[in-house]
Order: structure tokens, then C-alpha cells, then sequence
């Protein structure tokens, strides 16, 4: 996948020690020096001690083999904290965790978090990913930080890779110890922020596995209504912001025939990159960064972060930036596409808890509905299908007169903007109280709208 791997990158550091056109930084190290940091996982774990905080990674730029090597210190260890925001990746750490030595505190709750969950101490804080700063330097600073990295460049720099873009500057400001997990699958990505020497790391191992990966997800009949609804909203010359799932990817896939969109999205997906391979993004007419497709972390198959290694059209900056209201808005035609597990009828959105059970996060959703409505022409979308079959096959409303007790509201009522199910498109932003109540009523599924009626009628908001 690389044009340089780790061991390319040791030989090439043999046969010259220093590069003459080398960082300045560099010019102190000595192969020695870049030897001495060179250890196994094993070794590089020992560092870890009783009572320390172990920031381990982001979605797809989880720091696994070195995970995997602190799990087999469990029985030395108490009161370990691991830090992490929806750890994906091949690993056992969270499934045979060590209650007494571990215990994970997250600000985006994902497969693993949720499987210890009845294992161990789990700590959740609910942030704005345009806040994630806050998270990593105050809420939950790591004194030892564990960094996927790419293989480095001729002047030992590594890229933070695939998600670590939009995260692991921050872990740095308070860390006492860094340890650079470096793999070859893990794309060199540019943009802001996003590199370290590896001088700055007290210690280097090698972890080479293929990261974590998503497939596309099937279209069904109610998805692609969804998306057709949405997509004849969407001009010509837009820029574009979509999530991850079914939805977005046939979103993606329905605007293989608009043109020249632009592209300033937390997440970077399989459907995005198709439509650059393709020309239809191609940021031509974005007013901030023109020219460049702007994202924080990217999550999809192995061909997407092929896609991104070396790429010059990609963009890629830390949360903070990519997801502030302010900085969205400074492109034009802003498309937000977000999804929602439950809505009641005033129109409150439920995208991350499960009956009062937190499920993922409320990640960047409330950013981008306000930055697409900020920006001139911009427009936001709450989309998801109007029901669902629970675990029995029964047919369940995701439209409801109140919301289940302990739910917990992601996006409010008065932010939100174009709600979609395959029932309809309908502005909220619009109405009045009384009028998005029957306007939620004309986007639930047939079987459950006389229900709801007289549910609006005994809560007096009919």
C-alpha cells in the first residue's frame, strides 16, 4: 500500500544516518538515537503503571497490537484508565478485559465499548465533536498516549493517519510518554496538523494489520425513497456533509449525476470517494479550501484508504476545525445528511441512546445541522425510515407522541430543519408547533398515524 514501509525506512536510515535535506529537527538524531526508540509491543507496554490514563485511539486509527500487549500485564496493574472514542480493530483487549487493572472512559460509544459495558467501570461524556479538545485535555488527559501512525516520510515524519487526523494533536498537550504504533495499511494523509517526527515518541513498534473496515451497506426500497427525496434537494455546485450507513451510501450513490459538489464532511466514506473517482466532487466551487475535499477521519474498505495514501485532493484537519458551525458556514450550499433512531411529533431527535441506553454518540450531528443552515443556501436533513421490526418481527413507530423514558435528545426541536422518511420531505424549520405535529403524523408509517393522532390530542398539541 505504501511507496515507504517502516523497514524501507530503516534500511534507506542505514545506508545514509541523515538525509542532507532533512527536517531541522533531525539533524541531532544519529541512527543510534532512531534505534534506541525501535523496541517490541511487550517492551513498549512497560511504561504503563497502576493508576495511569492510556489514550488508545480513534475509530480507525486504534493502536491494537499495542493494546493487545497491555491486556497480557493485566494481573500487575490496577486502576489503569484507557481512553478512546469508538475503538474499532482487531483485538481482544475489550472482550477479556481485566475489571480490576482496566477501566475505559469514551466520548463516542461503539461495538467495544459497548461489549464491556457489563465487563468493567465504563465512563461515557457526551461532547460535540467540535469540542473534542475539550475530551482529550480536560476531561480525560492521558499521561501515556498509544498513536497509529503511517510509515514514515524521507524526513521521519508520520501521518496520524486515517482517523488519528482529527484527534491526536490533542492527546500530545498533556502526554508525559508517546508510543508510535507504526503500520503500513495506515494511510499518509495531508492537511493540518497531522504529523509527527519520530523523534518526539520515547518509543516505536511495528503493527502491521489491515485497519478497521466497513462494507457497504444494501439499499432497500424505503432507504432509496429516502435518498431520492433528499437528492432532488441537492444542486449543483453544493458541498456536502453525509454520514456513515445504508442511507448515505445511496445518497452518495444518487449524485452520480449532479455536478461539480464540493465536500467538507466529519466523515470521509466509500460513496464520497466514488463520486471524486467519478469528477462529480470535485471542489470547484467551495469557497473554503476550494480545490480540496475536507475531512477529519474516514471509515470504509480497504480501497478507501488506499484511496487516500499520498492523495493531494484530500484535506484532513482535527475535529475542532472541520466540525466548527463557523467553518461550515463558510461554504455555500451546505447539504447535511444525518441520521435519527426516534423522533416525536415537536420534532426532538433521538440519534444516540436506545431508551435512556447510550448506543454511539452525539458526535458532530448538532455541528452540522447548524453549520449547513448558517451557510448561505445551506441546507440540513434529519432523515431515517418511518419504523422498524424489534427482536419479535413487530412492526415499531420511530415516530412517537414522547419520546421513551431516559432518551436522551441529540438534536433539539428548534434546530432542526428538513426531516425525511420514505414518506415524505417536510420543513420544521417553518411551522408552527400544531403544524409540525401533523406534519411529523404525514411522515409515519400508515399503520401507526391514527395512533399518533390521538396521542397529539390527549397531549393537547392537536
Amino acid at each position: 500500500m505504501k511507496d515507504t514501509t517502516f523497514k524501507d525506512f530503516q534500511a534507506e536510515t542505514c545506508r545514509t544516518v541523515l538525509r542532507q535535506d532533512a527536517a531541522e529537527n533531525m539533524k541531532d538524531m544519529t541512527l543510534k538515537d532512531f534505534q534506541k526508540k525501535m523496541m517490541t509491543p511487550e517492551e513498549a507496554v512497560k511504561v504503563v503503571k497502576s493508576g495511569d490514563t492510556v489514550f488508545v485511539g480513534f475509530t480507525s486509527s486504534t493502536a491494537n497490537v499495542l493494546l493487545d500487549a497491555l491486556s497480557q500485564r493485566s494481573e500487575e496493574l490496577e486502576n489503569v484508565t484507557i481512553t478512546t472514542g469508538m475503538a474499532l480493530g482487531p483485538t481482544s483487549f475489550f472482550q477479556e478485559i481485566n475489571p480490576r487493572a482496566f477501566h475505559v472512559c469514551s466520548c463516542f460509544m461503539g461495538p467495544n465499548e459497548r461489549a464491556v459495558r457489563s465487563k468493567t467501570r465504563l465512563d461515557f461524556t457526551s461532547i460535540h465533536l467540535s469540542l473534542l479538545d475539550i475530551f482529550l485535555t480536560q476531561t480525560a488527559p492521558a499521561n501515556v498516549v498509544f498513536l497509529e501512525v503511517s510509515p514514515p516520510d524521507e524526513e521521519g515524519y508520520m501521518s496520524f493517519g486515517a482517523t488519528g487526523s482529527g484527534v491526536f494533536q490533542y492527546t500530545l498537550e498533556k502526554a508525559k510518554t508517546i508510543i508510535l504504533q507504526v503500520n503500513e495499511f495506515s494511510p499518509y494523509v495531508y492537511g493540518k496538523d497531522n504529523m509527527i517526527h519520530y523523534s518526539q515518541a520515547d518509543a516505536i513498534v511495528e503493527g502491521n494489520y489491515e485497519i478497521a473496515s466497513v462494507p457497504d451497506i444494501p439499499v432497500d426500497e424505503d432507504v432509496a425513497h429516502i435518498s431520492e427525496y433528499i437528492v432532488e434537494q441537492i444542486p449543483d455546485g453544493a458541498c456536502i456533509q453525509l454520514g456513515l450507513g445504508g442511507l448515505s451510501s445511496a445518497i452518495g450513490y444518487g449524485l452520480e449525476q449532479k455536478n461539480d459538489l464540493g465536500l467538507h464532511s466529519e466523515m470521509m466514506s466509500d460513496s464520497m470517494m466514488r463520486l471524486m473517482e467519478l469528477g462529480v466532487i470535485n471542489n470547484s466551487r467551495k469557497q473554503y479550501l476550494p480545490g480540496k475535499s475536507v475531512a477529519a477521519f474516514a471509515y470504509g474498505t480497504k480501497e478507501l484508504y488506499q484511496f487516500l495514501n499520498k492523495n493531494p485532493q484530500m484535506y484532513f484537519m482535527p475535529f475542532p476545525c472541520v466540525n466548527d458551525p463557523v467553518t461550515i458556514a463558510k461554504n455555500d450550499n451546505v447539504i447535511s445528511v444525518n441520521t435519527a433512531l426516534t423522533i416525536d411529533l415537536m420534532g426532538q431527535v433521538v440519534a444516540d441512546s436506545i431508551a435512556g441506553v447510550q448506543y454511539s454518540a452525539t458526535g458532530g450531528q448538532l455541528d452540522f445541522v447548524r453549520g449547513s443552515q448558517m451557510s448561505k443556501g445551506g441546507k440540513s436533513f434529519i432523515a431515517m425510515t418511518s419504523s422498524y421490526h424489534d427482536k419479535k418481527k413487530w412492526r415499531q413507530s420511530r415516530i412517537v407522541a414522547q419520546l421513551p423514558l431516559g432518551s436522551v435528545v441529540t438534536t433539539p426541536r428548534s434546530d432542526v430543519e428538513y426531516v425525511v422518511t420514505e414518506y415524505g420531505c417536510v420543513n420544521l424549520k417553518l411551522l408552527c408547533m400544531r403544524d409540525r405535529v401533523k406534519a411529523m403524523i404525514s411522515l409515519a408509517h400508515p399503520d401507526f398515524r391514527p395512533q399518533l393522532k390521538e396521542d397529539a390530542r390527549r397531549a393537547g398539541l392537536l
